[in-house]
């Protein structure tokens, strides 16, 4: 071994600079040791881990990222456990940021290969599973060492329940939990290098601060969403096993791992924990290492934390909390977390999936089982089902109602549809059928019944109060349509709806969790004898154990969803209607028809039959898209539910397809009331959609009418208020005029007054009451001089006199002469229809 000579002043590794440590002036520069450990031995005052640390934070802000990492590196390799452990925790927050997100250290999240790839490229070979971070990982491990994590930034059930004493079911917090000296506050979970930085990695998705909405960052691309694959792909292995601990030296020892707590024991992963009973901290157990567990702690580890950090974060007592509409949210996901977590399923489907036949068997298996075969089996009922189906059900009912939810649908589907990640996957067919799902996976559907019904009831709510004319909204119900539609999934689903409703004359109260106790020579995972009733104790187990003893099952094929299956049915009709009145409605008015609305110049309607959606702006393509999702989408809930094509029409029928105008004289659905018209749920939806609309038309007094789009506001009220002052003072000479019976009454009665309004048609019963038989006195209005209409008008016209030099006043004097001519004759028309009305 070469000899270690440096000057401490002047290493080759630049951690000790005087400048930056702070050397006293008198310290003899010159002074040569053979290691850095002789240095520490000849200056005992001198503790040269704060001296690394503290050279290490300053090139963090002296140096570009490049040259850190190099440096890291070099650190890594040369410094023995004992002076790295002081700089471990420093590095992680730097890495990963900070607990209360105050620091983003590398901003994983946000880093691109394409936007940057140089710090791309290194990071990633530096958080690589087998790059510098995971050998100072495992260079720390090696050596034992403790770090303390707070436990307040534990997701809220853990940290309930770890600050009332009680201690999680999961076991990745048994014997880890410290109390402080003074017992209260300050709680800290004793964790080995390995748990406290995948702590931290996970962590990091959730404490720094959502993405902002301007910042369009694609979450598959970036490095955080990239390293969370390759840590899956490496402990979750689908092929071979997981890769040994990196040794720090060709010569070293390998980190001993941690052992498992026995409590636990691999052979009882595929049930539930074999007791309900709240165990207090002050009692966990102790740990004995688990020879045939040390090959795959890491991967155990890396599982849970992942669930505990991404998932746990709504418990059952919260959960029937949050059914209150008062209930406070404690936690809500974003669309990046939702999109890992749908990785993090993905990739469990696939290393579940890798298990040979032979190994996936129950029948088989025995104890020459290895336990990464255990693992395999055990990973997603034992550690994600539960914790996954409360996260759903809370973004089921409380995600807003937007395209956004498509992250939550995609996650919920790729969970339901395991048999897309098994190496056997079945070639499509010719005609472009879906594959039927094999019977193998009825086990798997039963087990989570759940997951399939009450989530698809969730769906069909929030899809009743969206607008399907939306293409992104169609989308979302075509795709889980198309999923349940597929062959034999229906079949399996109702099965196992049999299986929960199957009376039985005992069912254990709270203790679905044992299936049976293990015998001597026998397996938890061992077949028992009764095959039927085997699978119905296993589905009334799975209901019970997510929902409680006191759940109240709502069947996904009784007569209440069948009931909401049709109501979507008549929506999806509607929304074609929709989508192709719009379209018709696009290609009857020009580009420039708004523009001349505005104006004036063409009729304008302040209130349009149809709400702005994202149709408008995507034209034509989106009306075909939308129609051909919804089709589909109709076709395949009629084979899930078995709709008769008699029921479709019927319903087709009575929605009223055959509309008049595409339903724009077709009043909303409603039924009469005592007050007149009342909508119905369905008249709501109509207008919430623009399907259908009432004949609106404003009857109040028409100089107090709102402002509209094409008036001048501040001219129209000026207008007002000279035309208010005019009445108020020549009151009695113009009701005197109007009074008159001769030609100059009947004129100064068309300019002066307006119809009484006992003579129009009310649509409202209060109005009816309320301002029926009120007639105004004459009175003067001015306000169509306010609009831009009649400005625009006047302007052209003064244009065009100027063309034949024809000057303002001779113009003005030419208009007032043109308009006594023209109300004339409108006067003596209106005096003849009421002659005729006599």
């Amino acid at each position: 071994m070469t000899t270690f000579r440096r000057r401490v002043a002047e290493w080759r590794l630049p951690y000790l600079r005087p400048a930056v440590i702070g050397f006293p002036q008198w310290f003899p520069k010159a002074i040569i040791f053979d290691s850095p450990q002789e240095a520490t031995m000849a200056f005992p005052h001198l503790q040269q881990p704060s001296f690394l640390l503290a050279s290490l934070k300053a090139d963090s802000i002296n140096k570009p990222f490049a040259q850190r990492c190099q440096d890291l590196v070099k650190v890594i390799e040369d410094f023995p456990a004992k002076e790295l452990h002081t700089i471990f925790p420093w590095l992680v927050e730097s890495i990963f940021g900070s607990l209360d997100g105050i620091l983003i250290g590398w901003n994983l999240r946000c880093l691109q290969g394409r936007m940057n790839p140089v710090e791309y490229n290194i990071a990633m070979e530096f958080l690589d599973p087998g790059g510098p971070m995971m050998k100072l990982v495992y260079k720390l491990q090696a050596e034992d060492y403790k770090f303390d994590f707070p436990v307040s930034y534990l997701p809220g059930p853990v940290k309930a329940s770890i600050q009332e004493r009680v201690l999680p079911d999961s076991p990745l917090y048994h014997n880890k939990v410290q109390f402080p000296p003074t017992g209260g506050l300050g709680l800290n979970l004793a964790l080995n290098p390995f748990e406290y930085y995948i702590f931290f990695f996970a962590l990091s998705l959730i404490t720094q601060k959502p993405l902002p909405v301007s910042l369009h960052v694609r979450t598959s691309d970036c490095a955080y969403f990239i390293l969370v694959d390759r840590y899956l792909s490496w402990f979750l292995p689908t092929e071979g096993s997981v890769p040994p601990p990196l040794s720090s030296s060709p010569g070293g020892t390998s980190p001993s791992p941690a052992p498992r707590t026995p409590a636990m024991p691999f052979a009882s992963y595929g049930l539930h924990h074999t007791s309900l009973l709240k165990r207090h901290i002050s009692h966990q157990t102790s740990v004995n290492a688990d020879p045939a567990s040390h090959e795959i702690w890491r991967s155990e580890t890396l599982l849970q934390v992942f669930v505990e950090m991404w998932l746990h974060h709504y418990s059952l007592e919260m959960y029937q909390k949050m059914q209150s509409p008062h209930a406070k949210e404690s936690f809500t996901p974003t669309e990046e977390h939702v999109l890992v977590v749908r990785l993090l399923l993905k990739h469990l489907h696939a290393f579940a999936n890798s298990l040979k036949p032979e190994q996936a068997s129950p029948s088989t298996h025995s104890h020459a089982t290895s336990p990464l075969e255990e693992f395999k089996r055990a990973a997603v009922p034992r550690f994600v089902q539960q914790k996954l189906y409360l996260f759903l059900q809370h973004c089921f009912g409380h995600w807003p109602l937007d395209a956004s939810f498509r992250a939550v649908l995609e996650m919920w589907l790729s969970y339901l549809q395991p048999w897309r990640y098994a190496p056997e996957k079945q070639a499509q067919s010719s005609d472009s059928q879906p594959r039927c799902v094999s019977e193998k996976w009825a086990p798997f559907v039963q087990e989570n019944l759940l997951m399939y019904t009450k989530l698809f009831v969730g769906f069909l709510n929030r899809a009743l109060r969206t607008d399907l004319v939306s293409p992104k909204n169609a989308l979302m119900v075509f795709r889980v349509a198309k999923v349940f539609a597929q062959p034999n999934l229906a079949e399996m689903i109702q099965k196992g709806e049999q299986l929960f409703l199957e009376p039985e004359l005992v069912i254990p109260h709270r203790q679905h969790r044992l299936f049976t106790a293990p015998t001597v020579t026998g397996s938890f995972l061992s077949p028992w004898p009764p095959a039927v009733t085997d699978a119905s104790f296993k589905v009334k187990s799975h209901v019970y154990g997510l929902e409680g003893q006191d759940c109240k099952y709502t069947p996904m094929f009784g007569p209440e969803v069948r009931t909401l299956v049709l109501r979507l049915a008549q929506l999806i009709t509607q929304a074609k209607q929709t989508a192709k009145s719009i379209s018709d409605q696009c290609v009857e008015n020009p580009a420039g028809h708004s523009f001349l609305s505005w104006l004036g110049f063409s009729p304008t309607d302040p209130n349009g039959l149809y709400p702005a959606n994202d149709l408008d702006e995507m034209g034509q393509d989106s009306v075909r898209k939308t129609d051909e999702y919804l089709e589909k989408a109709l076709e395949y809930l009629r084979q899930i539910f078995r709709l008769s094509e008699a029921q479709l029409a019927q319903l087709t029928f009575a929605l009223g397809t055959t509309q008049d105008e595409n339903g724009k004289k077709q009043l909303p659905d409603c039924i009469v009331g005592d007050d007149g018209l009342i909508l119905t749920p369905l008249g709501r939806y109509q207008i919430i959609n623009g399907l259908r609309r009432f004949e609106i038309e404003y009857q109040g007094d028409s100089e107090l009418q709102p402002i509209r789009s094409y008036e001048i506001p501040s001219l129209v009220r000026a207008l007002f208020r000279l035309s208010s002052t005019i009445n108020r003072r020549f009151a009695g000479q113009m009701v005197a005029l109007c009074s008159r019976d001769d030609f100059l009454g009947s004129f100064c009665r068309y300019h002066l007054t307006e119809p009484v309004l006992a003579n129009r048609h009310l649509l409202s019963p209060v109005g009816r009451r309320q301002v029926a038989n009120h007639a105004r006195g004459p009175r003067l209005s001015l306000r169509f001089l306010g609009s831009y209409r009649t400005l625009l008008s006047l302007l052209l016209v003064f244009f065009v006199a100027s063309l034949f030099c024809i000057g303002p006043l001779p113009c003005s004097l030419l208009l007032v002469l043109g308009y006594l001519l023209y109300a004339m004759a409108m006067t003596l028309l209106t005096e003849r229809g009421k002659l005729h009305q006599l």
